[in-house]
């Protein structure tokens, strides 16, 4: 999926969020509200009058993670502490338009669009995605592979794990840590096309920590990549730390 869709795609949940918030929400089964009805009779039971037209309360975030949770079939997904979900809820607290479902599918999207990108140093796309100290340092790690006439190509064939670790809320600035545990293809060719390292069908079972930030209060619905690590064991050495 193009980095910009991305984009458009988080601006569009967040004008859903708007709309629900601000219209309510219509549940199977409810009865459809009549503009053109009359009041009820002073007679009539006044409360199962009006039951139907009573929009649901707002879940908490704590009941709408549950509910993400609870509803996990591939257990691909996760929030493996206390302290993590605390963050996330704090997070959904502050911004009514977090979807915490299509955060977990987002990020999956920009993981395997950064680590694609970055094989084919495609900047342009990097640059939507990454935080400025992290496109830095990848805008050097592709320098220093083309100086020394080196190319690459990676693909993440399946993402096993995409799990939030940590989740903070720093003043209006989100931060939310995801680890990812991916099999991918990385391969990297000399100037004949001889393969230096990694192998071209064969896939590696890796791993990754990406740091996720957002300021709550900005226009910008993007979730920039501010921070990648290794997890040491498994660790993705094709992408730099930074």
């Amino acid at each position: 999926m193009p980095a910009d869709l991305i984009i458009y795609a988080f601006i569009a949940v967040g004008l859903v969020f708007w709309l629900r918030n601000t219209l309510g929400t219509h549940e199977e089964g409810d009865e459809p509200v009549n503009v053109r009805s009359p009041l009820p009779a002073l007679d009539e039971d006044l409360p199962s009058a009006l039951k139907a037209d009573v929009m649901d309360a707002p879940k908490t975030p704590e009941e709408q993670i549950a509910d993400v949770m609870k509803n996990n079939k591939s257990g691909v997904i996760a929030i493996e502490s206390e302290q993590a979900e605390r963050g996330v809820a704090a997070i959904m607290g502050a911004d009514k338009s977090f979807d915490l479902k299509f955060f977990f599918s987002a990020v999956q999207d920009v993981f395997v669009m950064v680590v694609e990108a970055f094989a084919e140093g495609d900047r342009d796309d990097l640059e939507q995605m990454l935080g400025e100290d992290v496109y830095a340092a990848f805008d050097q790690a592709i320098s220093d592979r083309e100086d020394a006439g080196l190319r690459a190509k990676s693909e993440v064939q399946s993402i096993r794990e995409a799990h939030i670790i940590e989740a903070d809320l720093q003043g209006k600035q989100a931060f939310v840590t995801v680890r990812f545990v991916v099999d991918q293809i990385s391969v990297t060719y000399d100037s004949d096309d001889k393969v230096v390292e990694g192998h071209p069908e064969r896939a590696a079972h890796m791993k990754d920590i990406w740091v996720f930030s957002r300021n709550l209060k900005s226009k910008d619905p993007r979730w920039l990549v501010v921070e990648t690590r290794g997890d040491f064991e498994g660790d993705n050495d094709i992408i730099p730390n930074a």
